[in-house]
C-alpha cells in the first residue's frame, strides 16, 4: 500500500510589503512555531527573510491558521520561528 507523504509548508506575509514566501517547506510546525533545518541545503538560516511581526499562515486539517512571528532564532544549521496568537480563520477566508 502506498503511503502519502505529508509536506509541511507555511506562507509568510509582511505588512506593507505583501507575500514573502508561498508554500515554504518547513521541517516541523505547530501552533508555537516552525523550524527549518538547513543542513546540506542550498540556503542557510541567515538567508531567510523572516522578521518579527510577519504574519504566518498554514493549513491544519483543512482549516487556515494565522499567527504572528514573535521571535526568530538562528544557529549554524537551523532557523526557528516562534509565533503567537495562532487562530483559525473563518472558512470563507480567501487565501492562496
Amino acid at each position: 500500500m502506498a503511503t502519502e507523504q505529508l509536506f509541511l509548508t507555511v506562507d509568510i506575509e509582511r505588512r506593507g510589503y505583501g507575500r514573502r514566501y508561498s508554500s515554504l517547506p518547513v521541517d516541523t510546525r505547530d501552533r508555537d512555531g516552525f523550524t527549518i533545518d538547513c543542513t546540506n541545503g542550498y540556503l542557510q538560516p541567515a538567508q531567510y527573510d523572516i522578521r518579527v511581526g510577519d504574519t504566518v499562515f498554514w493549513r491544519d486539517q483543512g482549516r487556515l491558521i494565522s499567527a504572528t512571528a514573535t521571535a526568530i532564532t538562528r544557529d549554524e544549521h537551523r532557523i526557528y520561528v516562534q509565533v503567537s496568537d495562532a487562530q483559525p480563520l473563518p472558512p470563507e477566508t480567501f487565501h492562496f
